[in-house]
């Protein structure tokens, strides 16, 4: 199946949008298929304060209506918790409030960017996914994460080569219950090394200190700008460390 053939038979439909790559795609393709398509965007602890400006700014330039919804996922217990299973808790908590807001706006249709890339062993969220019935366009169709890029990139989309970028909760060490002071530290140590000019990085919190991962590409350049990264991070953290071990890029 096409994502043309996939959009005739589904003419109206959200799209559970989180402003990267995947999602963008599939809200532009949504559209470029014609279909009625709205974009919706859960605002929570979780997301970083760029995530939702890259989605609206994307929404706006493909010309797509953006509703965002707030969800309270400290309140969610199997989140907040931290545990093995966060991730699933957390899909499930999100996504339902973003279905319910969806079908109260008349899309009973509702549609994820995972594609045919994503493991599924290796995405607990999927299982979420399956349970609110929520369908996943660029994995039926066969698309991989590359072959999404290729297709943005060729339809123009800014999001093209957005580095993956997962959830704040995942800066925190499993079975550390999440705290908005602790998401917070992460969200500004992460900000403060994007106005250095970091891309593609991680920033882990280590008690009261932190581990910086970047890419091989970047890590000679954060070796020699230690002091200078050292003193970036110090209003949230007492001591850096750097990782030796070079990050795998997030395609």
């Amino acid at each position: 199946m096409t994502l043309e053939e996939f959009f005739r038979q589904a003419p109206r439909a959200a799209v559970a949008f989180s402003g990267g790559t995947d999602s963008a795609f599939l809200l532009w393709a949504a559209k470029h298929y014609g279909c009625a398509v709205r974009a919706y965007y859960v605002r929570s602890a979780f997301q970083p304060g760029f995530e939702e400006a890259d989605a609206r700014r994307l929404a706006a330039e493909i010309e797509v209506p953006m509703t965002v919804v707030e969800a309270d996922i400290l309140s969610v217990p199997g989140a907040a918790a931290n545990g093995a299973d966060r991730c699933y808790h957390c899909k499930r908590a999100l996504l339902s409030a973003l279905c319910r807001r969806a079908e109260a706006d008349g899309y009973p249709v509702v549609l994820d960017g995972t594609n045919a890339s994503d493991d599924e062993g290796d995405r607990p969220g999927m299982k979420a996914l399956a349970e609110l019935g929520i369908r996943s366009p660029l994995r039926v169709c066969g698309m991989t994460k590359e072959a999404v890029r290729r297709a943005s990139r060729a339809a123009g989309l800014f999001t093209w080569d957005k580095p993956a970028y997962a959830c704040l909760a995942t800066r925190v060490p499993v079975g550390t219950a999440l705290t908005p002071e602790l998401l917070r530290r992460a969200e500004e140590g992460e900000a403060a090394l994007f106005r250095l000019g970091y891309r593609d990085f991680r920033l882990r919190l280590l008690g009261e200190g932190a581990l910086l991962q970047v890419t091989a590409e970047q890590l000679p350049r954060a070796a020699a700008e230690r002091e200078g990264i050292r003193a970036a991070l110090s209003p949230w953290f007492s001591q850096v460390f750097l990782d030796l071990k070079a990050r795998t890029p997030s395609r």
